[in-house]
């Protein structure tokens, strides 16, 4: 683990937005893409429907909506559903 010093991130992101209000300086913009649809992320993790709502935490109700197409993820879980296919690793060392 590494020793962070937040009081000094915390100045140092107040400077770059003092410089950035100044003209000075340009902010870092990062465009996060859509994960795939769930059935697929599902499908590469080679969970059950039941195990991967389990680790997203929500309901299989939930979870057979996205896949069926009748409701999108919101919010929280769109990041879930990113760093589920983006870092498989993690989920299949939760289970």
């Amino acid at each position: 683990m590494t020793n962070r010093d937040i009081g000094n991130e915390i100045l140092e992101g107040l400077h770059e937005i003092q410089e950035f209000k100044k003209g000075n300086a340009q902010l870092r913009v990062t465009e996060l893409s859509e994960p795939s649809e769930p059935r697929v992320i599902r499908a590469k993790l080679k969970l059950s429907q039941s195990a991967f709502a389990g680790l997203l935490g929500v309901s299989m109700r939930t979870l057979q909506d996205w896949e069926q197409g009748r409701r999108n993820p919101q919010g929280p879980a769109i990041a879930l559903l990113r760093i589920a296919e983006q870092h498989p690793e993690v989920f299949t060392d939760l289970h």
